[in-house]
């Protein structure tokens, strides 16, 4: 079982980005999804999160607005669709997945008892 976040790079301030979360070994269906990033220095903070259970997109207070996610259940593969970006958004971006568990977010964290983690995919803002 295996999370591969792709999609990281370079990004113009105003500019977007859609990172991709490739799962292996399992489908993403019946699984809650979140989004979570870290910039150097700084505590992991949340994105967002879909709760399998209820089918609710929570959204943490930076993720709300600017960041969205989608699902394409045959490639297997999770987005994280970015806009506006500001150099503040700079960060390694991590997607997690738990198998049927309950998420939320509350300021700028989102939490659940995740069980696979990807390895990160580092987006740069900057002009």
């Amino acid at each position: 079982v295996q999370l591969v976040e792709s999609g990281g790079g370079l990004v113009q301030p105003g500019g977007s980005l859609r990172l991709s979360c490739a799962a292996s070994g399992f489908t993403f269906e019946n699984f809650t999804v979140g989004w979570f990033r870290q910039a150097p220095g700084n505590e992991r903070e949340g994105v967002l999160c879909t709760n399998t259970m209820n089918g609710i997109t929570y959204y943490s207070t930076s993720g709300k607005g600017r960041f969205t996610i989608s699902t394409d259940n045959a490639k297997k593969t999770v987005y994280l669709q970015a806009t506006s970006l500001r150099p503040e958004d700079t960060a390694t971006y991590y997607c997690a997945a738990g198998f049927r568990i309950q998420c939320f977010c509350t300021g700028n964290k989102c939490y659940g008892p995740f069980s696979f983690w990807g390895q990160g995919a580092h987006v740069t803002v900057s002009s």
